[in-house]
């Protein structure tokens, strides 16, 4: 039993941290725009913190196509059936690069309609148009890169997916500093310097992954699998992915609903708002990989049909991701007086809602935690994908979108009363979510 929660414990670190590193990383590259762009004028800062958003919907289709990967190549993969992987890894592949040129046209050809859609001041539209046409290639890179790189973390090559995401990060933010101020004699792009390094970093990513591909002697990417689709794989892939296809959906644009009303309160409260989400992202990275970890760890034990261990596992994530919520919650309120002190660039009354906001998503966090790794890895892991679009539709459409716009343009409350009813959402799931893992309906082998 000791040896068996070593193992436990072995297994999910070596997933955990290379993955929370990556998300790490991923959070540093907004962290950067926002400090950079903050030096410039706050206008700049919220500007792309809106025109952002974008990029945000188009990784709400990437996140359910990787979720719906991980499924699938998860339990194959513990069951040892690599020529099924990389079936899967066809499928998902087109499904991507299809969403991925039709957000490249949208931000290339009309940026200023998306734009209009989060704010109505035409100095900020402007801006972002600008950053939208020129980060518009960064899209079509991605939907390559962010599949290859899923298989392989489903694959035993999560370090080495690390690796090459965090060599992608580390360069936008040099990048950022070239572009954006006109360092080491290149002109000073400002906002179109930040875009154009998300360009280039993402590029690179892509080529790293096609080297990956060229190299490897486990799961390719092969052209028979892109072209002719396994029919019962395909069924399967549509069959999981749908439910979670709608939830990233429901959730994400229930979530884009919150910027776009923050956007209607000012340029302070999105720059304020804007920074608080930094923050909340760059400390959810551990929660997050936890998360990503759990639907690989369950998954694999339900592939071989090891199903008392996994429910056994899936208890020890769900109390770690209990326990590393209120931990993420208190570093937030520890780091809270150095964000305040080197957000400069921001007003006094943004400075002020920024001080608030940031206890607020101390207590967030631990919503946050549990429900990323029950909902997004625990039960999708055994298929159980229906639950987390019903619950988001409730949640976030019944309830919280609802009040916060009521609160905001009919009762027209204060900025942060606003900001509060907006982040409910993920405290009002956690009974709903606890009465399901309790029903265990994700306790299941999946494979064909």
């Amino acid at each position: 039993m000791k040896n068996e929660k070593k193992l436990f414990y072995r297994k999910l670190v070596s997933l955990v941290l290379p993955i929370a590193m990556q998300n790490l990383m991923t959070a540093l590259v907004s962290a950067s725009d926002a400090l950079m762009l903050g030096f410039l004028d706050q206008s700049s800062l919220s500007a792309v913190s809106l025109a952002t958003q974008v990029q945000f919907v188009l990784n709400l289709f990437f996140a359910a196509l990787t979720i719906g990967a991980t499924i699938l190549a998860a339990q194959y993969w513990g069951k040892g059936d690599t020529e099924s992987v990389e079936k899967v890894l066809g499928i998902v592949l087109k499904i991507s690069v299809l969403i991925g040129s039709l957000f490249f046209l949208a931000a290339l050809v009309c940026p200023g309609v998306l734009m209009h859609i989060f704010t109505g001041e035409q100095d900020l539209v402007e801006k972002g148009v600008v950053y939208l046409r020129v980060v518009s290639w960064s899209y079509l890179f991605m939907s390559i890169s962010q599949i290859y790189l899923c298989i392989m973390k489903n694959t035993g090559r999560t370090l080495k997916s690390t690796v090459y995401g965090s060599t992608a990060v580390v360069l936008n933010i040099v990048l950022n500093a070239v572009l954006i101020f006109g360092l080491l004699g290149f002109p000073q792009m400002e906002i179109a310097g930040a875009a154009l390094a998300t360009v280039i970093a993402r590029g690179v990513e892509l080529l790293l992954v096609i080297l990956e591909d060229a190299r490897s002697k486990t799961v390719k990417m092969r052209w028979k699998y892109l072209i002719h689709s396994d029919k019962i794989l395909k069924k399967d892939f549509y069959h999981y992915t749908a439910p979670v296809m709608a939830n990233e959906l429901v959730w994400g644009c229930g979530f884009t609903m919150f910027s776009v009303i923050m956007g209607h309160l000012g340029s302070d409260a999105v720059a304020a708002n804007s920074l608080a989400n930094i923050v909340k992202n760059i400390i959810a990275c551990i929660c997050l990989g936890i998360g990503a970890g759990s639907g690989i760890l369950v998954g694999n034990e339900l592939g071989r049909g090891e199903l008392a261990r996994a429910k056994e596992y899936g208890g020890r994530l769900s109390r770690i991701a209990v326990l590393s919520g209120a931990a993420s919650g208190i570093v937030i309120l520890l780091c809270s007086p150095l964000v305040l002190k080197f957000a400069v660039s921001l007003s006094p009354q943004a400075h002020e809602y920024l001080r608030v906001m940031l206890y607020m998503c101390s207590y967030y966090m631990i919503g946050k935690s549990v429900n990323s790794t029950a909902v997004a890895g625990i039960f999708c892991a055994g298929g159980d994908t229906r639950f987390g679009l019903l619950c988001d539709i409730v949640v976030m459409w019944m309830i919280v979108v609802p009040v916060g716009a009521v609160a905001a343009f009919v009762l027209n409350l204060p900025v942060l009363v606003v900001y509060f009813l907006l982040n409910l959402d993920e405290m009002l799931k956690l009974p709903a979510v606890y009465r399901h893992y309790k029903k265990y309906q994700w306790v299941k082998d999946i494979t064909k």
